[in-house]
């Protein structure tokens, strides 16, 4: 039997290392499977990728819906991770913009999460803490295209809306029998929204700039 203590509720005292890694472990394997093969597989299968018993799943997570809440604000609060790190270390704010979008596996799956399942959607849109970790994620977004228009490396006629919102119809799962061809499909898809931003792309836009508020719900 697994050894670890109940699960602690919030403002309570910390988990135990052993339950902290097996909370762990267990979000690492539901996002993986999730990623792969939907939200919607069956809860013994995540249990058996971490190497935890089923009954140490819930008592880390009571529901299937408290579990896929899990997954994504980790998810969520990784590719905010990777995008400070953008900012910081890259010489300029179009290498940052450029990262932040060519590495946010973690949004690819937040976004999988809520479009194969109605059940993930209505999990994570209810949960506050999510809505807060999106709204940092944006702020951070918002930053680096101000920046990168700043420099003048980004297009002046798009806002943070339109890349963001550009960025989400990207990554919604290609319906291909190859993953490999998916893959490649996404990172050429990229490539080509990558050189539409740029400031010497020469085509106008129609219509206005999306602010980064037309996101935010």
């Amino acid at each position: 039997m697994d050894s670890e203590q109940p699960t602690t509720a919030r403002g309570s005292a910390p988990l135990r290392a052993d339950a902290r890694r097996n909370r762990d472990r267990i979000i690492a394997a539901a996002a993986q499977a999730f990623a792969v093969r939907g939200p919607d597989l069956p809860v013994e299968e995540i249990a058996r990728a971490a190497g935890v018993g089923i009954g140490t799943v819930y008592r880390r997570f009571p529901d299937r819906d408290a579990l896929i809440r899990a997954v994504a604000q980790e998810t969520v609060r990784s590719a905010m991770a990777h995008a400070r790190a953008a900012v910081i270390e890259e010489p300029t704010a179009w290498a940052a913009l450029e990262r932040f979008l060519r590495q946010s596996h973690e949004v690819r799956l937040a976004v999988r999460l809520v479009i194969d399942s109605p059940g993930a959607r209505a999990a994570m849109e209810d949960d506050p803490e999510i809505y807060e970790l999106r709204r940092v994620m944006l702020d951070v977004l918002d930053r680096i295209v101000h920046a990168a228009q700043a420099e003048g490396s980004l297009r002046a006629d798009v806002g943070t809306g339109d890349v963001a919102a550009a960025f989400l119809l990207l990554v919604r799962p290609l319906i291909v029998p190859e993953a490999d061809t998916a893959a490649s499909a996404l990172e050429r898809c990229l490539g080509v929204l990558l050189d539409g931003l740029r400031a010497s792309a020469a085509t106008s836009l129609p219509g206005e700039a999306l602010a980064r508020t037309a996101l935010e719900h």
